[in-house]
Order: C-alpha cells, then sequence, then structure tokens
C-alpha cells in the first residue's frame, strides 16, 4: 500500500475510534476531532519518508490505546461518577472457569 493510503487510512482509523471512545459527549468530540485534523494538517508537507512511517506508527499507537484504555465517566453529582465502560473493555476476569468463554 502506498504512503498516501496509509496516512489516508491511519486518519480514518483516528477518527473511527475518536467517534467510538466518545459517543455522545460532544465536547470531547470536538476537540479528538480538532486535535487529530490539526496534528495531521500541521505535518502535510512532510516528504521524508522515514518521518512519515513513524508519524503513522504513532497514530496507529495512539489509536490503539483510545480504543484500548480510554473510558468514558460523567458526574452525578457530590463524588458520584457514572462509569460508561464500552463492551470491548469488559474482561472476564476469572483465573479458572470450568464453562467454556462465550466467543466474541
Amino acid at each position: 500500500m502506498g504512503t498516501r493510503l496509509k496516512v489516508l487510512s491511519a486518519f480514518k482509523a483516528l477518527h473511527r475510534t475518536r467517534m467510538a471512545v466518545f459517543k455522545d459527549d460532544d465536547a470531547a468530540l470536538t476537540a479528538a476531532r480538532l486535535k487529530i485534523n490539526e496534528e495531521f494538517r500541521k505535518n502535510k508537507n512532510e516528504t521524508e519518508e522515514e518521518n512519515i512511517k513513524k508519524m503513522i506508527k504513532m497514530g496507529s499507537d495512539v489509536e490503539v490505546v483510545l480504543r484500548e484504555t480510554v473510558i468514558q465517566m460523567e458526574h452525578k453529582g457530590n463524588n458520584t461518577l457514572l462509569l460508561r465502560p464500552r463492551e470491548s473493555l469488559l474482561l472476564e476476569n476469572v483465573p479458572y472457569c470450568d464453562q467454556p468463554r462465550k466467543e466474541s
């Protein structure tokens, strides 16, 4: 795959992940969109192949971190938070189980 397609693929993956991770949070969706677009715009004139590969790698690493570690929380009152984890973050935390695990 050409470098241009890899850059566009990383850009799209970041935006798809942003939409899933910050679902129903307009402020976070907007901030993430602006930051992604700003970083890609800032480096759009880069021609050094090695630097482009490093930036693509960084973008894919950021996408993985967002997808696997960010959890939404909402303030509900004094000292109260509502946790809204995505289905993909809910892991079975049982060291041994006689029953086979549900395939995902």
